[in-house]
């Protein structure tokens, strides 16, 4: 999962999918976004079309294509270390349609030897053959959307699989020859237990990935849950045992030797996801298809998010930019602040100094003096980060740089 967002988020938030960055080095990553889904889930606020025809996916991924040329041709931004397909359900494209695409990342920007290529897939939209085929068109990561292993909770979700189908879809994965999986689950869910949570955790680390995303349930506004929620008819955990399930995930992902790399994030030694670091370091990111937003030298700007519209104005030969927002210094480094916090090892300093000339240390020293003070954050290794007792104050400590 990664998902977009211009605001801090903390332990109980999911990641960001738009772009953020102050570096002017050339990009190295590039999102590109598919905006198609079978049907949108109860919490789902992402932007993603259910029910559309084949030929009107067709049609996006000629699209996508004109703007690769465009955004290639303007900012010349060579071979990208990190690609990642995100959705909406990516794998809901026809396997022809997800070749064109990679195709055409190859031939208008390239690829880095060993560049890491994700594919967010959901169960029950895949099969083998459709990953074998991604497999050999250089796909080498696949997240799973599992969210649950409970299939009263994944019913009362919205998603359209079940347990079973978890199980078969990473079978097929493996069969296929990935080596590199993620499974993303969510707690905090209405209705879920902390027995239930651990007996989720057990069964998704007995599937054995490589990395494994364990977000809280965040109900937005406009969503079949946020209405629910609005109205007091959501029967969500409270506080406490949602605090409870992520510290159950730390533990128990911990003792079998997955290492929490960032707040909602756990890897094998070397599978770290070297995209969503990019946002996490605050690089360069270019953004492609409907609604994906770029950070480019200072500048952030998002894609229209109607699909009329993004194909319109691409068959102009124009750029489909809604949104453009130029950053100054001070945005720039308070977005390196708190999104480099919520990595383990946090913000390195040194390197903060080096990229805007200022010591962090100086330029917040009124804001870290009373996070010091609260026993929020530490530096270490030349590293500030969060403590152990900041970790799940996360969003109260992000606000202090806003």
């Amino acid at each position: 999962m990664s998902a977009g967002r211009l605001k801090p988020y903390g332990w109980n938030r999911r990641p960001i999918r738009k772009g953020q960055g102050a570096s002017e080095n050339k990009a190295s990553s590039i999102y590109i976004h598919i905006p198609f889904c079978i049907r949108k889930c109860h919490y789902c606020d992402f932007v993603s079309y259910p029910g559309r025809p084949p030929e009107e996916m067709a049609a996006y991924c000629r699209a996508l294509e004109r703007e690769m040329d465009l955004v290639a041709g303007k900012w010349q931004p060579g071979p990208a270390a990190t690609v990642y397909i995100g959705g909406g359900t990516p794998t809901l494209l026809p396997a022809r349609n997800l070749e064109q695409v990679l195709d055409a990342v190859d031939r208008f920007f390239g690829r880095q030897p060993g560049a890491e290529v994700t594919v967010e897939a959901n169960p029950g939209t895949v099969d083998g053959k459709k990953l074998k085929i991604l497999e050999a068109t250089g796909v080498n990561r696949l997240s799973l959307g599992v969210q649950s292993l409970d299939d009263d909770l994944l019913a009362a979700m919205g998603r359209i699989h079940r347990r079973r189908d978890v199980y078969e879809a990473f079978d097929q994965a493996r069969r296929a020859g990935f080596h590199n999986i993620n499974v993303d689950l969510i707690f905090g869910l209405p209705g879920q237990t902390l027995d239930g949570w651990r007996a989720t955790l057990k069964e998704a680390i007995a599937l054995q990935p490589e990395h494994i995303a364990a977000y809280s349930l965040q109900v937005e506004e406009g969503t079949p849950w946020g209405k629910l929620a609005a109205a007091g008819e959501l029967p969500l955990p409270g506080e406490e045992l949602e605090l409870a399930m992520y510290q159950e995930a730390r533990q128990m992902l911990a003792a079998v030797g997955y290492q929490q790399y960032e707040i909602s994030n756990f890897a094998r030694p070397g599978y770290q996801c070297r995209h969503n670091l990019t946002y996490w370091l605050n690089q360069p990111y270019l953004g492609l298809g409907a609604a994906a937003a770029s950070y480019w030298r200072g500048r952030r700007w998002q894609n229209y998010s109607e699909l009329h519209r993004y194909r319109h104005v691409l068959s102009r030969g124009r750029l489909p930019r809604a949104e453009i927002e130029t950053l100054t210094p001070h945005q720039q480094m308070a977005e390196t602040m708190f999104m480099g916090l919520r990595l383990m090892a946090g913000v390195d300093l040194e390197d903060f100094r080096r990229r805007f000339g200022v010591d962090a240390r100086e330029v917040y020293a009124r804001e870290l003096a009373g996070l010091y003070r609260a026993g929020l954050v530490e530096e270490k290794d030349g590293h500030l980060r969060l403590t152990e007792k900041g970790l799940p104050l996360a969003n109260e400590v992000f606000m202090q740089f806003v």
